[in-house]
């Protein structure tokens, strides 16, 4: 199936309450400090207000994207992605080389942490993988009006969108074995809760103010379109390059050494070598105001990229950080290739209206929190 990027049509879902895509915000108990200002933006009577007043519905709007939806679908499932199956031989380079070159998505249904619900289980059958896919397309395919944040299907951006496939893994975390991520240590923790949103400016990711993406390192897929990337390969240089915010890391080859501790990257410096057929990227010395799920400067990244097939490349991520989690975690994500043109523009910018209207509702949330306290 080829999907284009931009559709002629224009399909509008409006909706009364706005819920930002990057989370879920749970309203505080009393006595307590909210975990962000976005109080009460998800409550029963805001969701049903805001289904009320769309001209739309889900099931109108899978009914507007279901052909494209089910020829998806049939060409999905025939490539479950299976942990336990062997690679064949994969392509190389006039050189010699394994050949990673070419466009990939990170895009991801699985979750990044075991469901309780499925613990002991790291694999589903692939009958359970397939149906379990389905209803996941379909969700996205449908859209509830009252949960609208960019209309990423009209654009053609939506998960279901590019090739990603069933998994029959039931967490992207792969180690430690139960799939979940490692306790934060006191410190890591208190790292965590400083950096929740807020009702500032400051306190919003710079990859919400359009300043940085947020495509990693490492590459955590958590909403959409923040997967697409390229991989473009020399004999010296492993570039690795990501439509959000254009971000591009170098990985040198040539067992040069990582600078002195005190030379910092938002980023992280990157060197390379191959372990076989696998290309192994070891980044350290990232700056220490970058935030990342507690973490703040002291991360040990090690990802590995190999060609498990030619439309399949299997990238895995070791994250050490003894300042944020009290043991290392591994996680697994296979990557589809994804059909040219490949990369777009990602034109979001610093001073964004979004951002300017969110920290506003922030703040009229929190004086809404305050004054209810009061009483």
């Amino acid at each position: 199936m080829q999907l284009t990027r931009l559709r002629e049509v224009v399909f509008t879902a409006t909706a009364v309450v706005t819920v930002i895509g990057f989370g879920v915000v749970s309203t505080p108990t009393a006595g307590q400090a909210p975990p962000s200002a976005l109080v009460n933006q998800q409550s029963q009577e805001a969701l049903e207000a805001a289904r009320g007043a769309s001209p739309q519905t889900a099931e109108s709007t899978y009914a507007y994207f279901q052909k494209d939806a089910e020829e998806f679908l049939a060409n999905a499932i025939e490539r479950v992605w299976d942990p336990t199956s062997p690679y064949p031989e994969p392509p190389r380079m006039p050189w010699g080389d394994p050949s990673l070159q070419g466009y990939w998505s990170f895009a991801s249904y699985t979750p990044l942490e075991r469901p309780d619900e499925l613990a002991g289980r790291p694999l589903y059958s692939p009958e359970e993988a397939i149906e379990i896919f389905q209803r996941q397309v379909h969700a996205d395919a449908s859209v509830d009006p009252a949960t609208v944040h960019y209309d990423w299907t009209e654009f053609a951006l939506d998960n279901w969108q590019t090739p990603i496939r069933p998994n029959r893994r039931t967490s992207l975390i792969v180690d430690p074995p139960e799939g979940k991520l490692p306790a934060l240590t006191p410190e890591g923790l208190e790292r965590f809760q400083a950096q929740q949103r807020r009702d500032t400016l400051a306190s919003r990711g710079l990859a919400e103010r359009c300043i940085l993406g947020n495509d990693g390192p490492p590459n955590v897929p958590f909403t959409q379109n923040t997967a697409h990337s390229r991989i473009v390969q020399t004999r010296d240089y492993v570039l690795l390059i990501t439509e959000e915010n254009s971000d591009v890391r170098i990985f040198p080859l040539d067992n040069s050494a990582h600078p002195p501790g005190s030379v910092r990257k938002w980023l992280g410096d990157s060197r390379a070598h191959w372990e076989g057929d696998t290309l192994v990227v070891e980044t350290t010395n990232f700056h220490e105001e970058r935030k990342w799920e507690g973490s703040a400067g002291n991360m040990h990244l090690v990802e590995r990229f190999t060609r498990v097939a030619d439309d399949t490349l299997l990238y895995e991520a070791t994250v050490t950080d003894p300042t944020t989690w009290e043991e290392p975690w591994t996680m697994e994500i296979p990557l589809p290739m994804m059909d040219k043109p490949g990369l777009f523009e990602f034109a979001c910018h610093e001073h964004n209206y979004g951002i300017i209207n969110v920290v506003r509702g922030a703040q009229v949330r929190a004086a809404e929190y305050e004054a209810e306290s009061a009483r």
